[in-house]
């Protein structure tokens, strides 16, 4: 079976634990089955014989191996647990390192709900599985062998009969496990829409309170956490099922072995003590065949949380260089550089090169969907270009590591990511060794410590998630102190005041000026004043950058830059 291979190497670096589990496995096993081999001197010895020592003999006997029994069931049940925990966590933790890996493209694609569902779901459904169904394969199939042998030693030929209806029942149960691994498949998808639900409304919760959509979004959410209770009632009438089927199995069989054993004892061809020992075997061994039945059950429902664990780690991890680069010199160059994104019709940069030498600062305008963005986002290596290059001082970006080649880079946006930490860790996020004194310096140079100084508790301000506590303007401040303490050679500006008040954006664009000071700037520009102070502006539309030159070069060529000036920055002049 696929699936429990699987499942075994996901355990084997855990195989102490595991097999000392197993041979603990043994102990118990042995212990049920000297329970039901037990039956006949107590029955024989104690109340047909009377013999007065095994009257007080036995009783401390049955105490002590009950107690074993408890005793090594614990630390089976520990070993068991250990092992399957550490091996969620351990695949977990595997998972989560393997998506950070990934090539931004695969973020576009995929949701952030998936992908969280995949981390914690899909590996907490495994270890159920591991810690559930392995234990029970250890411990029922010895037992199973145990209680098997007393039963035959007793009567081979009654036990024969009387085991003779399981592998149609382990049969049957094999069928079912089909129809589980589908369902598993389908509750694990259901989950996962879960999941994507609530991150999206927590995430989106401002909006969703403006459009007074909180009714579709708890109607959609109640629908489909109707859709997985009924997948997971599915998998519970299948589950139980099993059970039914390996009831009515035993219960054949043991109204079979009383009816015949009776008709023994009857013909004085066995004793009460062989039969009711005989009895209890079987009674016995019924249960961890019920139990092993499941596992089954248990491995066809593991395979879509494997299923879809293994697929993420099947993609390609982004492509690292080898090479350190501590410092820029010279320029940076785009070489020919084309790049289509995986579900567009048209190239998002069409055969395009671009020299920009150290300490000039270049302003990128044009329409939307033109590649201003996309340009920028080839330099950290976010997307790979499918032809032609980008080189820093001659040295081609691809063969850089990631964290020589983004340590070059300060990356300011109009979507401002902050973590739900304090203000003082956010600053610091780019350079974790800085010391307060210098993320107070920086906070000072972007302008935003006099209103961290508003809240009580300073620097030490907790600002929630995506930074909820905070406006616009002040998330944006913390975004270019972040960048002002990373101190990089090259600064990218990503239309970085775009979405504020006038108000906050002139003291945003007092920031980045100062942050742009004997800097490389490449910005996408919003205010005619950065573009002004530009070396050279960069037209782009479809691909291509197909207008550059001063800002009064340009307006003398009356092309494209005339018409995006008198449309978008004409008002910021006469203002």
């Amino acid at each position: 079976m696929e699936e429990f291979k699987v499942i075994m190497r996901l355990v084997k670096p855990y195989w102490k634990r595991v097999a000392l589990a197993g041979i603990i496995s043994l102990f118990i096993s042995g212990i049920n089955a000297s329970i039901a081999w037990l039956v006949k001197p107590a029955l024989d010895d104690v109340l047909v014989k009377k013999d007065i020592d095994l009257i007080i003999f036995l009783p401390i006997g049955i105490f002590i191996i009950l107690v074993l029994r408890g005793v090594f069931t614990f630390c089976h049940e520990y070993l068991m647990r250990s092992a399957s925990q550490k091996m969620v966590m351990d695949l977990r933790n595997r998972t989560y390192r393997h998506i950070m890996r990934l090539p931004v493209s695969y973020f576009g694609k995929n949701s952030s709900g998936s992908m969280m569902s995949k981390v914690v779901n899909d590996t907490n459904a495994l270890e159920a599985v591991v810690s559930l169904a392995v234990k029970d394969l250890l411990i029922e199939t010895t037992t199973i062998i145990g209680l098997a042998g007393v039963a035959f030693y007793r009567k081979w030929d009654l036990a024969l009969v009387a085991l003779l209806v399981l592998p149609g029942a382990f049969y049957g149960a094999a069928r079912l496990g089909k129809r589980l691994k589908q369902i598993s498949r389908r509750t694990q998808e259901k989950i996962s829409i879960i999941t994507e639900i609530l991150q999206e409304s927590f995430t989106g919760i401002k909006i969703i309170k403006a459009f007074s959509m909180e009714p579709r979004e708890e109607e959609r959410f109640e629908k489909n956490n109707k859709d997985y209770y009924r997948e997971n009632m599915r998998t519970v009438r299948v589950s139980e099922f099993v059970s039914l089927l390996m009831e009515v199995v035993a219960g054949l069989g043991i109204a079979f072995v009383i009816w015949y054993g009776g008709k023994l004892i009857v013909d004085d061809i066995m004793t009460i003590g062989e039969f009711f020992s005989f009895l209890t075997a079987i009674f016995l061994l019924y249960t961890p065949a019920k139990r092993l039945a499941r596992v089954n059950n248990g491995i066809q429902r593991a395979r879509a949380p494997l299923e879809r664990i293994f697929d993420v780690l099947s993609k390609e991890r982004e492509v690292e260089g080898n090479v350190e680069k501590e410092t820029f010199e010279d320029e940076i160059l785009y070489k020919d550089v084309s790049f289509t994104y995986p579900s567009a019709r048209h190239k998002a940069l069409e055969n395009l090169s671009l020299k920009i030498k150290k300490g000039e600062l270049v302003a990128i305008v044009g329409k939307s969907g033109g590649g201003k963005t996309t340009l920028i986002n080839m330099l950290p290596r976010f997307y790979n270009p499918d032809e032609g290059g980008i080189f820093i001082d001659g040295t081609d970006i691809s063969t850089l590591t990631f964290k020589s080649l983004r340590s070059l880079l300060g990356i300011v946006s109009q979507d401002v990511i902050l973590f739900n930490d304090t203000i003082l860790e956010n600053i610091k996020y780019g350079k974790p060794g800085a010391s307060r004194e210098k993320v107070i310096e920086a906070a000072k140079a972007a302008y935003a410590d006099d209103f961290i100084k508003e809240f009580p508790e300073g620097y030490d301000t907790m600002i929630g998630e995506r930074g909820l506590r905070l406006s616009g303007g002040q998330r944006q401040r913390l975004s270019i102190a972040r960048a002002v303490l990373r101190n990089p050679p090259v600064l990218v500006l990503d239309e970085a005041t775009s979405s504020l008040d006038t108000a906050s954006e002139m003291i945003i664009q007092n920031a980045l000026e100062k942050l742009m000071e004997s800097r490389t700037t490449i910005v996408i520009a919003h205010r005619l004043s950065t573009i002004r102070k530009a070396d050279r502006i960069l037209v782009m539309g479809k691909g291509r950058i197909i207008e550059k030159g001063t800002h009064d070069e340009l307006l003398e060529q009356g092309g494209v830059y005339r018409k995006l000036y008198d449309l978008q920055f004409r008002g910021q002049e006469e203002s």
